[in-house]
């Protein structure tokens, strides 16, 4: 008998559960559980752990079956959607997403709106009557594409990006005109004839097998294996490769995308707590690229959506008896769950959960004790700014991980990790972090952002590892060439000293 690589979750042929997460990790077990829970997943199918480890071990090459299989899945998910894979009229576009047994926020690699070319999208704007939305899914596309598979850095389609948003005085991608979005395109698919000396690849089949192999390949990366060496997690395991259906939260103004924890990370309270972008995709809240709104307004904008999702956070924490930290995109005022796993946390907010759940009768007292890691304790006693000391307050963003730190000012991750081995104290302070400054982070005392909200990249990953975190600070612009930064109307230079307060947002 052939070995079975892959799993279908989504609809009445969900095959796995939340207990099979060493094989379908973390994200896709708990798709096949939400889905059996009858929560709304976007069906799709998880290639799973055993298929990486095979790839490896056999120099990149795929197990023989494997690709029979997946196509045997698209077949089954065309079906499902009355959409086809790669079709010019209704296409079927998909999310390709890593998926470790362990959580490693932002450590791995993600290709989204995957199955677009010159023709699809023409296709897209036509069954969902919005061109914008198309060309701005395209965009987004070949960008992230060119980024995770072809290897062309994501600054390089920053810099084209900012220019036209420059250019035109607009702060905000929603608000190009669709000339604008095809030449955006054009320039987009220039960048990656340049960088990589071929056509972007146009074959929706061949941008499914080559992300495929991109997101196994983001098991090895650089920033994933630090992350593995810092929590202690093996290199043998391999990620799982999830392949779902797109639904999309850019489609206008009744659509949007989100994170949200079912109590604060940051101090345990027992509040649902989050941040949501209208007219966005995943990516935009968690690479903190916009500023979000909180999730208390979603109950003013769509509080339909904002009752569902009330219920299904309640749902899952009762169901994993766990603090949870979910994903979702809400397409045309409905509510779809992307993810959910067990949220990082500080080692305060770890031990007010553990009490208050023992108290709600959800776990038992020894269960209680287990959920506060032995190598987190350090952590209670976060430094504190002295309330006699005098100091000037600079700006004030979000506390977005509590404690105090002070340190000298550094831009790049390099810069702190040079200065740390000479037993340096810095602040690492940055537009926004990205998974490629873990180095960076895990050496400095505390992190600046101007970008992000409490669920973006650099508030989860500072959490976890117990630092303070100030993120979303508007007055804050960084120029990380002349080593140089405005906070407030003040001048900063590298190496001048600043303190964060990571509990009141407080620079």
């Amino acid at each position: 008998m052939t070995q079975k690589y892959i799993y279908a979750f989504g609809d009445e042929n969900t095959e796995g559960n939340a207990e099979m997460k060493n094989l379908l990790g973390g994200k896709g077990a708990n798709l096949a559980e939400m889905a059996s829970l009858g929560i709304h997943v976007p069906p799709g199918f998880t290639i799973s752990t055993e298929a990486c480890v095979y790839y490896f071990k056999h120099k990149n090459t795929s197990p023989p079956k494997l690709w029979d299989e997946i196509l045997a899945r698209l077949k089954n998910l065309e079906q499902v959607l009355g959409k086809k894979f790669g079709d010019t009229e209704n296409p079927l576009l998909v999310a390709v997403r890593s998926g470790a047994r362990v959580s490693m926020p932002g450590m791995m690699d993600t290709v989204l709106n995957l199955g677009l070319n010159d023709t699809t999208v023409r296709g897209l704007a036509k069954s969902t009557k919005n061109e914008w939305f198309a060309l701005d899914s395209y965009r987004r596309f070949i960008s992230m594409f060119g980024d995770v598979v072809l290897g062309i850095p994501g600054e390089r389609f920053e810099v084209i990006l900012a220019k036209k948003k420059l250019k035109r005085q607009i702060e905000f991608d929603t608000e190009f005109t669709l000339q604008e979005l095809k030449a955006l395109i054009k320039q987009f698919k220039a960048l990656v004839v340049r960088a990589t000396q071929e056509e972007f690849p146009e074959d929706s089949m061949q941008q499914l097998r080559m992300a495929v192999d991109a997101v196994f390949n983001s098991w090895n990366t650089e920033r994933a294996r630090i992350y593995r060496r810092l929590h202690g997690i093996p290199h043998e395991w391999g990620t799982a490769v999830t392949v779902q259906s797109m639904v999309f939260g850019n489609m206008g103004d009744t659509s949007a995308t989100g994170v949200a924890f079912t109590r604060n990370p940051a101090t345990g309270e027992k509040k649902f707590y989050g941040e949501y972008m209208i007219n966005a995709q995943g990516e935009d809240v968690v690479a903190g690229i916009r500023t979000p709104n909180s999730i208390e307004k979603l109950e003013q904008d769509m509080p339909e959506v904002h009752q569902a999702l009330v219920k299904v956070y309640q749902k899952l924490e009762n169901h994993y008896k766990d603090m949870q930290d979910l994903e979702f995109t809400i397409e045309n005022q409905k509510l779809f769950l992307l993810q959910t796993r067990a949220g990082k946390r500080t080692a305060a907010s770890a031990i007010k959960v553990a009490i208050d759940m023992v108290n709600e009768g959800l776990i038992s007292k020894r269960e209680a004790l287990m959920r506060v890691p032995a190598n987190q304790l350090d952590q209670i006693f976060h430094p504190i700014i002295d309330p006699k000391a005098k100091w000037k307050l600079l700006a004030k963003g979000l506390g977005a991980s509590p404690g105090a730190a002070g340190g000298k000012i550094v831009f790049t991750p390099e810069r702190a990790q040079e200065l740390a081995e000479k037993k340096e104290k810095v602040i690492l302070v940055r537009m926004e972090t990205s998974p490629e400054d873990i180095h960076g982070m895990s050496v400095s005392q505390g992190i600046l952002t101007a970008r992000g909200g409490m669920t973006s990249h650099a508030a989860v990953v500072a959490r976890a590892m117990g630092k303070p975190c100030v993120s979303g600070v508007n007055a804050l612009e960084v120029n990380v060439k002349r080593k140089k930064c405005k906070l407030g109307g003040t001048q900063l230079k590298e190496l001048d000293p600043i303190t964060l307060d990571g509990t009141t947002g407080q620079v």
